[in-house]
């Protein structure tokens, strides 16, 4: 093993958290516990007491040194103070973390009082005459009150604590703090939504968004030669198929494969976003033959690029779509390298279905257990809220695929029963696929086309890929075996495929009135659902 090797394989052991070990309290308060438990009940009274106060000195010194990287004028020196800032904050508990961040949130917010003052005396002023006929002195007094008045109210609604991430973007290794602090606050929304923390990740996410456009960002091929730090955090950010061994690692940045990444400069070697790339003769229809299949096919034979994994790096930039720039640039790459290649698509996994139709399928039982219904939704036209999931002919092969056992079951009963289990074991029989696979294949197109939130797919990987210009060209039976897929899809993937010509239009599309292009071969799936229920979610 070459030194490269053993370096990647003793560090990729030490996996790093995704959601970055900063957002965890220190371990030094529970060993200062400790150590005041083996003092005595008082001691341990008085040390518990003296950690508590530490602890809040300690939060108050950031919150100073916070304050004081807002409040000093920018000609003045501000490494040392932004320096105390940051090395302070990494020092705080998550609960303290928390506490200082609502702080940031709160008492760092826009005046209020002052902005309701500017627009009464702006809605106070009487409007100048046309300007294209003014001219005169007293025209161009108003109109400088005007401008006066509209400068101060752009500036009064900028929140003060905009000034902190603006110095602390230009400070050395500000970007990646301030994408450390945006993971805590997204940590902290988890637990409950703070509309004036809301606001402030509203801000700083618009401001990452334009300090991280795609002029600002430089796309790298990765490849075996690159440093062994590098392919280290390639394998522990990969998100989608977990990188197994470096045999693994080796395959999918060899022949036929290709990996790029997008990197900022003010975050060296550090990879904000990477996707994989397999360059294929057909579109793969499962993961083994993308991930497993070897020897690959010669380059020069290849006609398809097929995206199988896209990972994002950093929590913190969560709903930053690099992704959509990243796609396009390697697209327009891989066109320019390999003319031959013709045709970019996706393996995509369905990380919605699975709990989507469980819970569809628990609802919908509890709802004909009440009510009483039998087992054919059809013996009860007139109730409004059931509704059988399962086709007849769908119904009837899943409960002769388990003769005795599904006596005085119903369909969804049945279904719901064999799929709740995560041991999979309906995997095992050849009848039993057999007769899940319509219903399923079925119900997994309309949970990529039908179901929607706010207009827009239900799934979240679709989402990204549908409002980016793809379109839903097929979806595969059996395409991951895996544990993992099976528990989100039911081991069904879906192949989504970018036209370069379509892109933009589909984009749009999709965007405006939530249209979802797909091929007929998909839309013939959704024939049957349509014609008995039309109504959309």
């Amino acid at each position: 093993m070459n030194k490269k090797a053993l370096a990647i394989l003793m560090r990729a052991r030490m996996r790093p958290n995704h959601l970055t070990n900063f957002a965890l309290p220190p371990v030094s308060n529970e060993a200062n516990q400790m150590l005041s438990n083996s003092q005595g009940t008082q001691s341990g009274s008085n040390g518990h007491e003296n950690g508590n106060l530490n602890d809040q000195r300690s939060f108050e010194a950031v919150r100073e040194s916070m304050h004081s990287a807002i409040s000093k004028h920018k000609t003045e020196v501000l490494d040392s103070v932004l320096n105390d800032f940051s090395e302070g904050y990494f020092s705080l508990s998550f609960e303290n973390r928390r506490k200082l961040l609502l702080t940031l949130a709160k008492e760092y917010d826009l005046s209020r009082t002052q902005v309701r003052e500017l627009i009464k005396q702006y809605l106070g002023l009487q409007p100048p005459g046309n300007e294209a006929q003014s001219g005169g002195v007293e025209d161009e007094c108003s109109l400088s009150t005007f401008y006066r008045i509209e400068r101060n109210l752009r500036h009064s609604l900028k929140p003060v604590y905009e000034t902190l991430f603006e110095r602390i973007n230009s400070h050395h290794e500000g970007l990646k703090f301030l994408t450390i602090l945006r993971a805590d606050i997204l940590s902290v929304l988890a637990e409950g939504n703070i509309a004036s923390l809301r606001a402030m990740d509203s801000n700083l996410k618009d401001m990452l968004s334009t300090w991280l456009s795609p002029a600002a960002l430089e796309l790298h091929q990765i490849t075996w030669d690159d440093p062994a730090s590098l392919l280290e955090k390639i394998v522990a950010y990969e998100a989608v198929h977990p990188i197994s061994n470096l045999i693994d690692l080796k395959r999918r940045l060899g022949v036929g494969r290709r990996c790029f990444a997008y990197f900022h400069s003010a975050i060296p070697c550090e990879p904000l976003i990477f996707i994989e790339v397999a360059l294929l003769k057909n579109i793969a229809e499962t993961i083994q033959e993308v991930l497993w299949d070897y020897p690959p096919i010669v380059e020069s034979e290849a006609s398809c690029a097929l995206f199988y994994s896209i990972s994002s790096t950093q929590p913190g930039l969560a709903g930053i779509n690099l992704g959509k720039f990243l796609i396009k640039r390697v697209i327009t790459l891989v066109k320019r390298d390999m003319p031959h290649i013709s045709v970019f698509a996706t393996l995509s996994p369905i990380p919605g279905f699975m709990p989507w139709l469980l819970s569809k399928l628990a609802s919908q039982s509890r709802l004909a257990e009440a009510e009483n219904i039998s087992c054919s939704s059809a013996d009860n036209p007139g109730l409004t809220f059931y509704e059988n999931v399962l086709e007849p002919e769908e119904e009837k092969a899943l409960i002769n695929s388990l003769g005795d056992l599904a006596a005085g079951k119903s369909g969804m009963e049945i279904l719901l029963n064999v799929l709740t289990p995560t041991t999979h074991e309906w995997t095992d029989s050849d009848k039993l696929l057999s007769a899940l696979k319509p219903p399923l294949m079925r119900l997994c197109v309309r949970y990529l086309l039908l179901e929607k939130k706010r207009g827009k797919a239900l799934d979240s990987v679709a989402n990204f890929h549908l409002q980016n210009g793809a379109m839903v060209q097929r979806i595969n039976w059996m395409a991951d075996r895996s544990d993992k897929g099976l528990s989100q899809s039911a081991g069904i993937m879906v192949n989504y495929v970018y036209r370069p010509e379509n892109i933009e239009e589909y984009a749009q599309s999709y965007f405006s009135k939530g249209h979802i292009h797909s091929s007929d071969e998909v839309k013939q799936y959704t024939q049957p659902l349509t014609e008995m229920n039309p109504r959309t979610a």
